[in-house]
Parts: C-alpha cells; structure tokens; sequence
C-alpha cells in the first residue's frame, strides 16, 4: 500500500457543522495518526477550521460533494491555499452498517491517504462565476421558450389560429394583434388589419379568418394579456 498524501484531511459536511480528521502517517511507519474535531458552517468558524489544518502542516483535505454545503467549506479553504479534492459520493461511500460522522470523515481521509479518491473537476473561481451565470442565462431563456408555447396554447384553446398565419407569433403585427384581442371584448376586422405592418397586409384576409368566432372569457384575457406583457422583457 504506497501512501500518496502523508498529510492529509477527510471532511464529512453537513448543512450546520462539519466533521473532520487530520491523519498523519510518519515517515519511518504505515500506522497513522488521527485528530477528529467539529466545526460549524459559520465562516468565523471555518476559518478556525482552516487556522487548525495550517497549524498541523496539513494542505491537502478531501471532502465530498454534498449537494451545496461543501461550496462554504471549499471558498474558504481555497482562500487560505489550502488544496481541496472534492469527490463525488460514490467514490467515498461508508461502508453499510459503519457509518456515522466521525467515522465519515475518517473514512473518506483514509481513502484519500492512499490515492482511491477520484477528484471532480472544480474550475478556478473566475469561471466558476461565469460558470454560473451562463448556466443561469439558460435557465430563463429555457423558462422563456417554455412559456411562449404556454402563451401559444392559450390562444389556440380561444380559437385564435393566428400562428398558423404568422410566421412568429411575437413578431409586431402579432403582438399588436394579441394585444389588441386581449384588450378589447368586441372584434373590428378593420381595426385589425390597420395593426399589420406592410409585409403581412397581404395576408389579412386569412389573418381575420384565423381571428373570426374566437371566443375568449374574462380570465383568459385576463391571463393571455399577463402572459403577453412578460414577453416584452428581453433576456
């Protein structure tokens, strides 16, 4: 058994306190040395955590990914040039029926001591932000796309057939005409066809074919025009 990590630490995270063991291994022996201690989640706290590690030459910690409670621990441990392995749970799983907080964080020490500790891939911090905002931006421009087939749908249980005619629905001649449906109980064709810009006045026979019998009650207008007015912040 060849030892890659002298010094080291395993860390057992939880959401207000975390639990963890220094092993050192002497030179002139394979039998290590474990200190256990506890810590909470408060930075004042982490930072005695890391004062604590830096005062038993130990630089080296392994902990596992655990959902976001580790980020803390990592930001803090990162800052005072400690270097972290964070690991994904699987690779350091307690055995079944030896589990338990202390013997966690020993646990994933050990393993780590002798190298069976596979590291996930943790960017520096500047990507980490942008990381974070571009995963972010994706996740309103997906909520977007999601809500503009909602916004379709609600027309089209109005009788609305006007995305048959339009090539984009969110185009300006459809949203002066959505606009126009929402706002208004009664329908004037005229008025209608006013609202289409040139490249679509062409189609106004079929755009008020695909507009007239349309029927739509007091709360649908009042959810199409909701609907309606979200789109017009760009993202």
């Amino acid at each position: 058994m060849k030892v890659v990590f002298p010094t080291c630490c395993g860390v057992d995270v939880h959401k207000t306190f975390v639990v963890a063991t220094i092993i050192t291994t002497p030179a002139d022996s394979l039998q290590p040395r474990y200190q256990k201690k506890r810590f909470s989640t408060f930075n004042s706290d982490l930072n005695r955590f890391a004062d604590w590690l830096l005062e038993h030459n130990c630089l080296d910690v392994c902990m596992e990914s655990t959902g976001k409670y580790w980020v803390p621990v990592f930001n803090i441990l990162e800052k005072r040039g400690i270097r972290v392995v964070i690991a994904n749970p699987k690779w350091v799983k307690a055995v079944k029926g030896n589990k338990d907080d202390t013997k966690d964080s020993k646990w994933i020490g050990d393993l780590f001591r002798i190298g069976l500790v596979k590291s996930s891939f943790i960017p520096d911090l500047n990507i980490r932000i942008l990381r974070e905002f571009l995963r972010y931006r994706y996740k309103l421009v997906s909520m977007k796309s999601s809500e503009k087939n909602r916004f379709q749908n609600a027309f089209t249980v109005c009788n609305v057939a006007l995305d048959s005619v339009v090539s984009d629905m969110f185009g300006k001649s459809a949203t002066e005409i959505t606009d126009y449906l929402t706002s208004n109980e009664s329908f004037d064709p005229e008025h209608c066809v006013s609202l289409l810009q040139r490249s679509l006045k062409k189609k106004a026979e079929k755009v008020l074919e695909s507009i007239e019998g349309y029927s739509m009650i007091c709360s649908r207008r009042i959810y199409n025009n909701y609907i309606n007015s979200i789109f017009r912040v760009k993202i």
